[in-house]
């Protein structure tokens, strides 16, 4: 009986510390979710439909440090579901440059943050969340593979390619290698 007892209480351990972990998440799939969308409203709202739909299947969590993943796949398809509805654009849009003390410096620099989401804007729905994933919020190709429930070389590709047509872009704008300044990671 005392055994049964430890592993009930055991489990209830265990929902409210994922409980905790889930919630303090919620700052890092909004920059995530309006990233994919720029609307603060929509990115609200896949928030916390996220977080409803983890508390609900919590006890679905076989790996417990694979939570960033399984709450970013819960987002993804919650996008997926939404922009297949909706087909709105979405863009990055969520980087934020630290502006040098020099005017001319800060206005060329939030010259290139604006023409790079430009650039990103123009990328197709799977490029763009492949590129912020990887890119942006730091994933793993295979955990990106396992969030958008496609192959690894299917992001290795989408990536590829997006890479390759935000560089062509920017250089058609006159911003070479050397003008890129990183993007602030989603951590």
């Amino acid at each position: 009986m005392s055994e049964i007892y430890q592993q009930l209480l055991g489990g209830f351990g265990r929902r409210r510390r994922l409980r905790s972990q889930i919630c303090a998440e919620r700052d890092r799939l909004y920059r995530l979710a309006w990233s994919w969308c720029h609307d603060s409203h929509q990115a609200d709202d896949l928030v916390q439909e996220t977080l409803a739909r983890a508390l609900v299947k919590i006890d679905s969590l076989r790996e417990e440090n694979r939570l960033q993943v399984w709450l970013t796949r819960i987002l993804a398809n919650l996008h997926r579901d939404h922009y297949r509805r909706s087909r709105t654009d979405v863009d990055l849009g969520s980087a934020d440059l630290r502006a040098e003390d020099d005017p001319e410096h800060a206005a060329d620099r939030s010259l290139l943050l604006l023409r790079t989401r430009q650039a990103i804007e123009m990328l197709n729905d799977s490029q763009r969340q492949v590129l912020t994933l990887v890119d942006i919020a730091d994933f793993s190709y295979a955990d990106t593979a396992s969030i958008l429930d496609v192959p690894v070389g299917t992001v290795m590709s989408r990536l590829s390619r997006a890479r390759a047509s935000l560089r062509e872009t920017l250089e058609q704008q006159g911003i070479g290698h050397a003008d890129v300044i990183p993007l602030r990671r989603f951590r």
